[in-house]
């Protein structure tokens, strides 16, 4: 399917119209990314290493997500992807989701709002997403928030995202380093010790954590001390 958004067009990751639920319709989205003076939140255009170009966004809590997806790899992501027109028993509303992203060849529809923010009406709109989710095989979250230090790790690890040169071979040294540890993990500093140029070893640990060729702990801050395992 193909449709016009924002300018440009968008095509085979929708299901026609009507397809969504039986009391509404998926259609385009009519609303753009807005920037004027003294707005309350905060829009803008994220880059995406796995998808590729800019992603647009409209609060922070939305960068975080699209960082996210960026580490799970999502080979396509989609910015207010449709809006849902529906009807329930109070009327009639309409909804248009975050993003629609493909991670590992499925669709995962997403909403961003944090916990304390969500209302009644929310909770209802998020309701008919999943609905029409569930209705297209796809997966649907609303990311409320996130366990302790997971965003500060990722926040970190995707500042090595971009490719890069690896003129000392430090990928080969880390991996044959880590490999030799006979599925032992290894602390982070004693990893980059293993390297010819610790310094540089410890940039490059961050960056093969990020391309997941190396595992670690999101749930705790990442420090010296944390360890380090192959994948």
């Amino acid at each position: 399917m193909e449709f016009d958004v924002a300018g440009g067009r968008r095509r085979g990751l929708l299901a026609g119209p009507g397809h969504g639920s039986r009391t509404g319709d998926v259609v385009p989205p009519d609303a753009g990314f807005t920037w004027r003076a003294k707005q309350r939140h905060r829009p803008g255009l994220e880059a995406m290493a796995s998808a590729g170009g800019k992603h647009g966004f409209e609060s922070l809590k939305e960068v975080s997500l699209l960082v996210a997806l960026d580490f799970l790899r999502a080979s396509e992501v989609l910015s207010q992807p449709f809006r849902l027109d529906f009807e329930h028993a109070g009327g009639h509303v309409w909804h248009i989701p975050d993003f629609l992203a493909v991670i590992g060849g499925g669709m995962w529809l997403l909403d961003v709002r944090p916990m304390e923010l969500i209302k009644e009406e929310d909770a209802l709109k998020f309701a008919a997403a999943r609905e029409v989710a569930a209705a297209c095989g796809w997966r649907y979250s609303v990311v409320a928030g996130w366990r302790p230090h997971v965003w500060s790790v990722l926040d970190h690890l995707s500042s090595r995202r971009r490719p890069a040169r690896d003129l000392l071979g430090m990928r080969e040294q880390l991996l044959t380093a880590i490999s030799g540890q006979q599925g032992q993990a290894m602390t982070f500093s004693d990893l980059a010790e293993a390297t010819s140029v610790p310094s540089v070893g410890r940039a490059n640990i961050v960056r093969l954590l990020w391309h997941r060729e190396l595992g670690v702990d999101l749930g705790s801050p990442l420090r010296h001390s944390s360890l380090i395992w192959a994948v």
